[in-house]
This record gives structure tokens, C-alpha cells and sequence, in this order.
């Protein structure tokens, strides 16, 4: 039997009323928090916060590792696209966990007023520049999108071996933020927890109706 093309695929997919309107719905809030964020991050910068004694950091020489980190970021961000290119669900799980986690995690930063930690190395990324609104962003401290976004795509990637390269690459740009001093510890550690709660409830959220149907 022929492996259908992701032509075919996504055109199946397409055809299910459901899941038609969870991929468009999934998008449209996406694009409308990509939209805040600019204004979100130019407001936080402005106000001071608290500066945390974090005795790991202090453990470790700052060292700028920028080009490291969003190459292993945006490396598999493209690999989840790939995946997500032959199964539909990954993109629909994922586009909505990211919504939760996104609110979320304004709502934490909005909540926690942080100051950067000492020997902060601002990230330099020209990819990323059009979600901070083209200026240096230091203060999006808890928890940490980075980490959180690493981890959302190990969550949602299927294979065992995708999801082995997916851990890895999660723990190492978590550390690679402490070594840059770009978060405290607390913002990395505590990212992945509340990510994959936030991926439990929205697997919940858009397949119990379908879960109904077939029991």
C-alpha cells in the first residue's frame, strides 16, 4: 500500500470539520499573542524588579554563546515543521499548547518583576527581533521562553528517537542560558514543569470530543 504524500495528508485533514477548525483557530490566536508581544516586552523593560541571589549562576563565568543556542533553537523548530509537515496532530497540539504557554508565561512575567541577573550577556538573534519589537529585551525572566519552547517540541514529537534528540536539546539550551546568565535557574528549570502541564491540559482540551465519539 502507497505511503500518502503530505499532500494527502493535510487534505484529509482538512476535510474533518474539527480538526479544520482547531488548525485555524490555533493560528489566529497564535498570530494575535506574536502581535502583543512587542508591546508586552517594551512595557516590562521599563519597570524595575527584584535581582535574585542565585548561587549556580554565581558558580558559573559568563560566556557568550548566542550563535550556539538559536542554532540549536531554530534547527528544531524546522525539525518539528518537517515532522509536523506528515502529521497534521503535531501542529495542531503544538500550535495550541504554545498559545496556553505563551499566556502563561506573560502572565508569570507580568506577575514575577525580575531584574537580569549579574553578568547578563544580552542574546543577539535578527530572526527573533520582530517578537521583541527590534529592541534588546532582558527582564522576560520566569520562566524561560527558550526552555519552554524546546520543551513544548519535545512534548510534542512522536518517535522515540525525535523525542531523544528533543530532550537533549532542551537540557543543553537550558544550560547554555545559565552559562550566557541570560535566566536564573528557577526560570529554566521550572519552564519544562509548567510546559508539560500546560500540553497535558491542551491534549485534553482538543481530543476529549473526538475521544467521546469513539467510546
Amino acid at each position: 500500500m502507497p505511503i500518502p504524500s503530505a499532500k494527502e495528508i493535510w487534505k484529509d485533514t482538512w476535510a474533518n470539520p474539527l480538526k479544520r477548525k482547531q488548525i485555524i483557530a490555533g493560528t489566529v490566536l497564535m498570530m494575535l499573542v506574536v502581535a502583543l508581544l512587542p508591546h508586552f516586552f517594551n512595557n516590562i523593560e521599563k519597570r524595575q524588579g527584584v535581582v535574585l541571589n542565585d548561587w549556580v549562576l554565581a558558580l558559573i563565568a559568563p560566556h557568550n554563546v548566542s550563535v550556539l543556542i538559536f542554532a540549536i533553537i531554530w534547527s528544531m523548530i524546522l525539525f518539528i515543521a518537517i515532522r509536523a509537515i506528515y502529521d497534521p496532530s503535531i501542529y495542531i497540539v503544538y500550535c495550541w499548547s504554545l498559545f496556553f504557554v505563551s499566556v502563561a508565561r506573560l502572565s508569570c512575567i507580568a506577575l514575577v518583576p525580575l531584574n537580569p541577573p549579574r553578568g547578563l550577556i544580552p542574546l543577539t538573534d535578527p530572526l527573533t527581533a520582530v517578537f521583541y519589537g527590534n529592541a534588546v529585551v532582558t527582564k522576560d525572566l520566569f520562566f524561560s521562553g527558550h526552555t519552554a519552547t524546546l520543551a513544548l517540541i519535545f512534548f510534542c514529537l512522536k518517535k522515540r528517537n525525535d523525542r531523544i534528540i528533543g530532550f537533549l536539546a532542551t537540557v543543553v539550551v537550558g544550560f547554555l542560558l545559565l552559562v550566557q546568565h541570560i535566566h536564573y535557574t528557577i526560570d529554566v528549570v521550572t519552564a519544562p514543569i509548567i510546559v508539560y502541564v500546560l500540553y497535558l491540559f491542551t491534549r485534553y482540551l482538543l481530543f476529549r470530543s473526538t475521544e467521546r465519539m469513539v467510546n
